[in-house]
């Protein structure tokens, strides 16, 4: 079951982290959004988790936030890492439903803790929709792929690319202000609940970004109206929530809607134009599905509905007043 080339490392991360070198049991774990090897172990009757990372990468500041948020209550413990071939093991989570409503506080208050913590690293390559804010060659060439590609009918095209400039000249983006943070919160399945205990798994995508990327994208799925949102923002700031807040917070999931549309139609339509008169599922009806598992986001036609329920909702957004009155107090914030 395990590769060839990895059987000697295996056997010396079950030394060095429960003196023996071989296990009781083993399966591998398919599902969830991953290319890495998942397996799970049993080793002295207890189960664990082991990761093989498949990409020729060095995990290390991978493995440094995984610890970090280990240590920390928020991560399953840590009982190995090897670097060098890209091997993890950690506690086995044995995954229970978690009710939508028990969900907005708890990860409110989980994100809290994690923003809390000593800096992440910075990422060599940022894969959350704060990717829209920098500045830089290969963002450029990344939107005018997906300009080209002529993806949605001309008029929506021209709408995105107009939210697209407004949002990112109006957005604070600033170094001084980073967290720890996440940053692929937005799959429901690295969202663990035990029974008793929420667990944050699958760390490669952790650094140093804005709070507001990790709050946004784990809103779209348990806050379902206004009165939702202010709860969940009132656990997590510890108190009510003023006007520049809700204002930041709203305008990064408008932020999120831009992302998850051209990442995922780009990904799922095959540079093909995108039928716009298909319905698609209204957001929340979605999200909720989305969160229950409902969903193969591996199958490409479900990638393009993921990005056009993300369009349809950034539509619906931006025609409200509040949209205008987020960008009218940003922008004043923002000016020197």
């Amino acid at each position: 079951m395990l590769p060839q080339e990895t059987l000697e490392a295996v056997s010396r991360g079950l030394r060095e982290a429960f003196g023996v070198t071989g296990h009781e049991d083993i399966s591998r774990l398919t599902g969830g959004h991953t290319a890495s090897l998942i397996f799970r172990l049993v080793v002295h009757g207890s189960p664990y988790l082991m990761k093989i990372i498949t990409r020729a990468e060095d995990p290390s500041q991978h493995y440094a936030s995984m610890r970090a948020a280990a240590e920390a209550g928020l991560a399953p413990r840590v009982w190995y890492t090897d670097p060098e071939n890209r091997i993890s093991i950690t506690d086995f989570v044995t995954a229970a439903p978690l009710p939508l409503s028990e969900a907005l506080v708890r990860l409110a208050c989980l994100l809290r803790t994690l923003h809390a913590l000593p800096p992440f690293a910075r990422a060599p390559f940022n894969t959350t929709c704060t990717y829209l804010l920098h500045t830089w060659p290969v963002l450029d060439v990344f939107v005018q792929t997906f300009q080209a590609a002529n993806i949605l009918p001309k008029a929506e095209r021209d709408e995105f690319f107009a939210r697209y400039v407004e949002l990112a000249a109006v957005y604070p983006y600033k170094d001084a202000e980073m967290v720890a943070s996440h940053n692929d919160l937005f799959k429901p399945d690295n969202i663990l609940f035990d029974g008793h205990k929420i667990w944050l798994i699958d760390w490669e995508a952790a650094f140093l970004n804005d709070r507001y990327a990790d709050l946004a994208v784990v809103a779209n799925q348990v806050v379902t109206n206004e009165a939702e949102e202010s709860v969940f923002l009132s656990q997590y700031f510890g108190a009510a929530p003023d006007p520049y807040q809700q204002a930041r917070f709203h305008l990064m999931q408008q932020l999120s809607h831009l992302f998850y549309t051209m990442s995922f139609l780009m990904l799922g339509c095959a540079g093909q134009p995108v039928d716009c008169t298909k319905p698609v599922p209204e957001f929340r009806d979605y999200q909720r599905r989305y969160w229950a598992g409902d969903f193969d986001m591996t199958d490409k036609d479900m990638k393009v509905v993921y990005g056009r329920v993300h369009w349809e909702r950034l539509l619906h957004n931006v025609r409200q007043p509040r949209y205008q009155e987020a960008l009218r107090i940003v922008s004043r914030r923002k000016r020197p």
